[in-house]
């Protein structure tokens, strides 16, 4: 099975995500590709300069900038961010602080707040339950 899986391919939409790079962004000889699952491994271990890059400063795909302004991709589309972002667009819009990303950033803290209680709820079921 081990040798199975060294031979597994993926689309390059799949290993885009994977890296956490816009596959539009991607080389040709990416985009038109198949990727292993070793190369993948080496593009994560060992990144080429075109991956660095794209990394660094995009665009990147909405779930990395997102992350990047601490919201949520929904979010996203409420302050109207359809579209990948630059490091240089996110960090224009961190500097701005917009209203709705104000919004969405306190809204996730709330969601992230709301998590953290329900898992301490669930560990003190848990230990109330080994505890018998």
């Amino acid at each position: 099975m081990s040798s199975q899986q060294s031979t597994q391919t993926m689309k390059p939409a799949t290993a885009a995500k994977k890296l956490g790079v816009y596959l539009p962004a991607t080389p040709a000889s990416f985009q038109e590709g198949v990727v292993t699952r070793a190369e993948l491994n080496e593009l994560q271990a060992n990144p080429p300069e075109w991956l660095s890059e794209l990394r660094r400063n995009g665009p990147h795909p909405r779930p990395v900038v997102a992350a990047k302004l601490g919201v949520s991709i929904a979010g996203l589309a409420r302050g109207g961010v359809t579209e990948p972002l630059t490091t240089e667009q996110i960090e224009a819009l961190k500097q701005e602080r917009p209203e709705w990303l104000e919004k969405e950033r306190a809204t996730q803290a709330e969601v992230r707040k709301e998590a953290a209680r329900i898992k301490q709820l669930q560990e003190e079921k848990q230990q109330r339950a080994a505890g018998r």
